[in-house]
């Protein structure tokens, strides 16, 4: 018998789905204007990855809004509270046939590991990227304003490379979980449908 409930909204699909083709495709360019490989050409791939950049900064200012005026903001605060039920669960229990022990919400739509995670993007990986990104956009204009007494291009191009490979990681594991469902498709259909079925 399984339960059904209206988990995720419309603006958050689109945003959570939006928000992955960006990233993806960021890593995408990132890794060739890096250097690893040869798709676009250097000068597209640079191109390329500043526009898409730009574009992710756009919805991500959108979706602050969104969060804060929808109240939404509060499903991310985290919590400590079962965050070791939650590891013995992924570590062992999903190959065991354990009962999960997070049961999602409207009002709780994110495990205590996840709500870790997604604080650890926010505060860390996320201002990493960006900082270090814009510090690439505007390179030319370093020594004009005095930039590069203590900037060196480097450094910053390899915490930037960093913090990209910390976001393939996240992704990398992100897209595992969802598969950890009752059915391996059932998180990646509620976040197409919005509709959550839950044993």
């Amino acid at each position: 018998m399984s339960n059904r409930i209206y988990l995720f909204k419309v603006f958050e699909r689109i945003w959570h789905w939006s928000q992955a083709l960006l990233i993806i495709s960021l890593l995408v360019t990132g890794f060739e204007v890096h250097g690893s490989y040869k798709l676009l050409g250097f000068a597209t791939a640079v191109n390329t990855h500043t526009t898409l950049a730009w574009t992710l900064v756009g919805l991500w200012v959108f979706a602050i809004f969104w969060h804060f005026t929808t109240g939404e903001w509060k499903q991310y605060i985290p919590t400590l509270q079962k965050v070791d039920a939650m590891a013995k669960y992924y570590l062992f229990g999903i190959f065991t046939d354990a009962p999960h022990p997070f049961k999602a919400t409207t009002l709780k739509k994110h495990n205590p590991l996840q709500r870790l995670a997604y604080l650890f993007i926010l505060l860390f990986v996320g201002p990493l990227i960006w900082f270090t990104g814009w510090f690439y956009i505007f390179f030319d204009n370093w020594t004009a304003w005095g930039w590069d007494k203590f900037l060196s291009l480097p450094v910053v191009a390899t915490f930037h490379t960093l913090a990209a490979f910390m976001m393939l990681i996240f992704l990398i594991v992100h897209v595992y979980l969802t598969t950890t469902g009752h059915t391996p498709l059932a998180h990646i259909k509620a976040m197409i449908t919005g509709w959550e079925d839950e044993d």
